[in-house]
C-alpha cells in the first residue's frame, strides 16, 4: 500500500455516514444488548474465550446486529466477509468460501461470513452453505428482521445458535448521542450544544433504533450553521426538522405487521378501547392498508361476537363502506367507529361450534339424512322421502319439536349459547326447545320410514289385491287399520302374518311391502289351500309364503 492508497482510504473513511464511521470495535465500546453481552453470559463468554459456531442474529433495524458481527470478528481476529442477500448468490457464497479455504490451509486463520437479511436467500442458497458451515470452513453470522424459525431453512437452523437483539433502551441511545459528540471519528473536534429536549425528542423518535438517531444528529449537526461564539446549537426545532415522522418497525409482510394485528385482536377480544386504537393507530401510521383492517375486524366480529350482538358485522360492513365511498384522511373515523364497536360490545365466541361440528363430520362416520327431511319433490311417491316432516309455519311460534339431526348424532349438543348480550335471552329459548327435542326422539322412532325399494306400477295386481283385501266389512276393516298403523311398514319389509285365516291381515301386508316378502301360517289345512287357492292368482315371486303347521 502506498500513501495514495492511504489517503483515499482516509477520504473514505471520513465521507462514511455517522452510523458507519462510529461502529463499535471492540465489545467493550458496543451499547446495548447486555442481556446477550452482558458478564458471563454464553455469547460473551464464547466470544472472549473465541469459541464460536454459526449464530444468526434477529431483531429489529439498527439494534447493531452487523456491528456486531464485525465486532466478533476483531475480537476473535477472524477475517470477515460481508454479503448482503438481496444482491448476493450462489456464486458469492462461493468466492467467500474459496477465500475462506485459502486462508485456513495457508494460515490457519478463521473466516467469519457474516450475510445480512439471511432471509432473503432462497433454500437452495441456503443449502449450498450447509457442507462449509458443517466442516468449519466458515463461520456463518447471519442477520434478520424476521423471525428466523419461520425464514430460515431448519438444517440451517439446527447448526446455528439464534440470539435475538432488542431495541436501544433510552438510555443507550442517549450514550451513543453522547458518543458521538464526544468522539474523534464523530463531531469530537467541535463544538455541539445538544440541547436535553431535543436530545429526548430523538431518542422518542428514534424508538429504539441507534442508526436513525445517528442519521437525525448527522443532519442537525451538519446542515446547522455555527453561532458567534462557534458553537453548533442542535435545540428542539433543529431536532424536529432533522426527525420529522418515527420510524415504525413495520413491514407489510414480515413479524411487525403479523405481532400489531394480533396484538390489536386481542385488544378488542380483551374489551380494551384504549389499546384498541393505540394498535389501530400504529398500524395506520405504518401505512397498513384500511381494507385488510376491515376484513379482519369482519372476521373477529362473528367469531369473537357473534350472537351477543347481531350488529356488530352490520356496523363493521357500513363503516367499510363509507371507507370506500369518503376514502383517507377522513375514512379513519368509520376505522375507529367499527374498531371501538367491537371492542366495547359483548363478547361470544359460540360460533366455534361450526368447527366442532365439522371435526365430527371429519372423523365420524357419515350420517344418513333423515328420511323426513330429504326432498319430497323429486321422489316421495317412490321412496317416501319427505314423509313425517312436520312443516313450522304450521305451528304456533312457527316451531314444532322434530329432530334435524342423522339418527347417530340425536341429541348431540355442538352450539353453547354464552350468557352475554343478547345471547342470553336466546340461550334460553335454545335450551327449552332442545328438552322437546329430546322428547320428541322416542316419537321419531315410530315415523315413517325411508322406502328403500321401488317396482314398476302393476294395475292389475294392485287392483286384486285391493279387492281381495278390501273384500271385509267395515267393523273388520277398521280392526285391521287398528293393527297396521302402528306397524309403519317399508315396501321392503318382512311380514309373519300367524293364524292367517281367510288372510285378512296377509293380503294388506302384501299390498304395503311389495318389494319384502310376506310368510302366512295356518295351523288349520283347509285354511291353507283356501290361501293357496288365492295367491295363484299373483306372479310366483309376489305370492305369500304360505306356511300350513304347528309352530315349533
Amino acid at each position: 500500500m502506498d500513501l495514495f492508497d492511504a489517503g483515499l482510504r482516509d477520504r473514505q473513511a471520513a465521507d462514511q455516514p455517522l452510523a458507519a464511521r462510529l461502529r463499535p470495535r471492540t465489545l467493550d465500546e458496543y451499547v446495548g444488548q447486555d442481556h446477550i453481552l452482558g458478564p458471563g453470559r454464553l455469547l460473551r463468554r464464547a466470544i472472549e474465550a473465541d469459541q464460536l459456531s454459526s449464530l444468526i442474529f434477529y431483531g429489529p433495524p439498527g439494534t447493531g446486529k452487523t456491528t456486531l458481527a464485525a465486532v466478533i470478528a476483531h475480537t476473535t481476529s477472524s477475517h470477515f466477509i460481508s454479503i448482503n442477500a438481496v444482491l448476493a448468490g450462489v456464486a458469492d457464497i462461493r468466492q467467500a468460501v474459496d477465500e475462506a479455504s485459502q486462508l485456513r490451509k495457508l494460515h490457519s486463520r478463521k473466516t467469519i461470513l457474516f450475510i445480512d437479511e439471511v432471509h432473503r436467500f432462497n433454500k437452495a442458497q441456503q443449502d449450498a452453505l450447509l457442507p462449509w458451515v458443517e466442516n468449519g470452513t466458515i463461520i456463518l453470522i447471519g442477520a434478520t428482521t424476521e423471525n428466523p424459525y419461520f425464514s430460515v431453512n431448519r438444517p440451517l437452523l439446527s447448526r446455528s445458535r439464534v440470539f435475538q437483539l432488542q431495541g436501544l433502551s433510552s438510555e443507550a441511545l442517549a450514550h451513543v448521542a453522547q458518543q458521538a459528540l464526544t468522539d474523534s471519528r464523530g463531531y469530537g473536534h467541535l463544538r455541539v450544544a445538544l440541547h436535553p429536549d431535543a436530545l429526548a425528542h430523538l431518542i422518542d423518535v428514534a424508538n429504539g433504533d441507534a442508526r436513525a438517531l445517528l442519521n437525525a444528529l448527522e443532519l442537525a449537526v451538519e446542515t446547522t450553521d455555527p453561532d458567534t461564539q462557534g458553537r453548533i446549537v442542535v435545540d428542539l426545532s433543529v431536532a424536529e426538522e432533522s426527525i420529522q415522522r418515527r420510524a415504525l418497525l413495520y413491514d407489510k409482510e414480515g413479524d411487525y405487521h403479523f405481532d400489531a394485528i394480533s396484538a390489536f385482536i386481542k385488544s378488542m377480544r380483551g374489551s380494551d378501547p384504549d389499546a384498541t386504537l393505540y394498535w389501530l393507530a400504529r398500524m395506520v401510521y405504518a401505512g397498513e392498508d384500511p381494507r385488510f383492517l376491515f376484513r379482519r375486524m369482519l372476521i373477529f366480529a362473528s367469531e369473537d361476537i357473534g350472537l351477543a350482538d347481531e350488529r356488530a358485522l352490520q356496523v363493521v360492513i357500513a363503516a367499510a363502506e363509507s371507507f370506500d365511498r369518503i376514502g383517507l384522511p377522513e375514512g379513519r373515523f368509520p376505522l375507529a367507529h367499527a374498531a371501538l364497536y367491537l371492542a366495547t360490545a359483548p363478547k361470544s365466541n359460540s360460533t366455534m361450534a361450526f368447527f366442532d361440528a365439522l371435526a365430527v363430520v371429519e372423523k365420524e362416520r357419515e350420517g344418513e339424512v333423515p328420511n323426513h327431511l330429504k326432498d319430497a319433490s323429486r321422489d316421495s311417491e317412490g321412496f317416501g322421502h319427505g314423509a313425517g316432516y312436520l312443516y313450522p309455519h304450521a305451528y304456533r311460534e312457527h316451531w314444532v319439536a322434530q329432530q334435524y339431526l342423522p339418527a347417530g348424532l340425536q341429541g348431540r349438543v355442538f352450539y353453547q349459547p354464552s350468557d352475554q348480550g343478547r345471547e342470553k335471552d336466546l340461550g334460553d329459548r335454545v335450551r327449552q326447545r332442545r328438552e322437546l327435542q329430546l322428547a320428541a326422539m322416542r316419537e321419531a322412532e315410530s315415523a315413517p320410514t325411508e322406502i328403500l325399494s321401488l317396482s314398476p306400477p302393476d294395475q292389475a295386481r294392485d287392483q286384486w289385491l285391493k279387492r281381495v283385501s278390501g273384500d271385509v266389512g267395515p267393523q273388520l276393516e277398521r280392526t285391521r287399520q287398528r293393527l297396521f298403523t302402528p306397524l309403519v311398514l317399508a315396501r321392503h319389509h318382512l311380514v309373519l302374518d300367524l293364524e292367517a285365516g281367510t288372510g285378512l291381515l296377509t293380503w294388506e301386508a302384501l299390498r304395503r311391502v311389495p318389494e319384502g316378502g310376506v310368510w302366512a301360517h295356518t295351523s288349520d289345512k283347509i285354511a291353507a289351500v283356501a290361501l293357496h287357492e288365492i295367491a295363484d292368482h299373483l306372479a310366483e315371486i309376489e305370492r305369500p309364503q304360505v306356511l300350513q303347521g304347528p309352530l315349533a
